[in-house]
């Protein structure tokens, strides 16, 4: 699977764009803020039907206009697929498939599968357990389409489950059989969760491990472990023995919503002791694994983002993710850089097709030579 071309129109900072790209790799180089991380954002919104970055649609149109319109020419299973997004202000949001339109957006997630590697992605160490969950939650819908919809339904049921428990407080009157509709939701669809969850961790670990090692060449030792209450117990059991601290607190403390991923270097949380590379290191080796789970469990190479990855590296560990990237089971790659010199160094040494653009605020070359 590939991406061949793409437009924009009214997109953040770009008015009107054409480009086609390689089928293995394209660079995209220039200053930061001149729109580089926003080509890799269009290609996401195509994949993932929203923004990497941003989750309102309406704050992602170029300033002062009124629509954007993405669309892109994919070639899956040898068959084009032509993919339309389009959102305009005061309107619902358009995404169509071959000129369908979905009637959920849901639908699309899966198709054609992405990772994006960001230093956004800081955010999965530095910040709380919802940046983690997100990030599973992100991982296994991809190829899940029953966890997906477990997941809608698991969150619907616990908004209602905790206006139930605030309207208990305030008026003074509790209702079991209430309280007991929501718990059969949020058990039936939270058990599914935690099993494919804790199966998606379990398969993962050796592969980021491996990744890890290999951009770090064995220098440093790394743990990932899956935290949930349902490691321990039945979600049944667990929403009983918390109702009357649910009911004090008014909201729902025991659940997938309390879920984690431990993340460790030499045994000691990396939030804490990890160097900026060192934390850069797993971020990318975790989005690496994350890329080669998908591959392995839906048989498509996930198109591959990764956007100013290289900053805070050493040359030998931007060598390493190149070669990594580039010689093994991965497919079409895109990438941006603020070095020219340091990507194309790279690139001619590794002898792999490829296509250099220079980003610049008043537009978009291909670079040959």
């Amino acid at each position: 699977m590939h991406l061949s071309r793409i437009s924009l129109v009214n997109f953040k900072n770009y008015d009107q764009l054409e480009l086609s790209f390689s089928q293995k790799i394209s660079c995209f180089v220039g200053d930061n803020g001149t729109g580089k991380t926003n080509l890799l954002d269009a290609i996401y919104y195509l994949s993932m039907t929203k923004s990497y970055f941003n989750p309102v649609d309406t704050q992602n149109i170029r300033h002062g206009e009124e629509h954007f319109l993405i669309q892109g020419e994919f070639i899956r299973e040898e068959l084009p697929e032509k993919i339309h997004c389009g959102v305009q202000k005061g309107k619902v949001k358009q995404f169509r498939r071959n000129k369908k339109d979905y009637s959920r957006l849901s639908g699309h997630i899966g198709l054609l599968p992405v990772v994006m590697i960001s230093p956004a992605d800081s955010s999965l160490i530095t910040e709380g357990s919802e940046e983690r969950r997100k990030f599973m939650n992100a991982v296994i819908s991809q190829f899940d389409r029953e966890y997906l919809e477990s997941l809608i339904r698991y969150n619907r049921a616990l908004r209602q489950r905790n206006v139930l428990l605030k309207n208990f407080y305030s008026s003074g009157k509790y209702q079991p059989d209430l309280l007991e509709i929501w718990d059969e939701q949020l058990i039936r669809n939270g058990t599914y969760i935690h099993e494919k969850r804790r199966e998606f961790v379990r398969n993962m670990i050796p592969i980021f491990q491996e990744y890890y090692q290999s951009i770090s060449e064995g220098r440093e030792q790394i743990g990932l472990k899956y935290y949930s209450q349902m490691n321990e117990k039945d979600l049944g059991s667990l929403l009983r023995e918390h109702e009357q601290k649910d009911r004090v607190l008014q909201y729902t403390t025991a659940g997938i919503h309390k879920d984690d991923l431990v993340m460790s270097l030499s045994e000691y949380p990396i939030k804490r002791i990890g160097s900026q590379g060192q934390q850069k290191t797993f971020l990318v080796a975790l989005k690496l694994a994350k890329f080669d789970y998908i591959r392995k469990v839906t048989g498509f190479h996930p198109i591959l983002l990764m956007d100013d990855v290289f900053d805070k590296f050493d040359a030998r560990r931007v060598r390493q993710i190149i070669r990594l990237v580039s010689e093994h089971e991965f497919g079409q790659i895109f990438i941006t850089d603020t070095n020219r010199e340091r990507i194309r160094n790279v690139l001619s040494d590794l002898d792999i097709d490829y296509k250099l653009y220079q980003v610049e605020k008043d537009g978009i070359k291909e670079q040959t030579g």
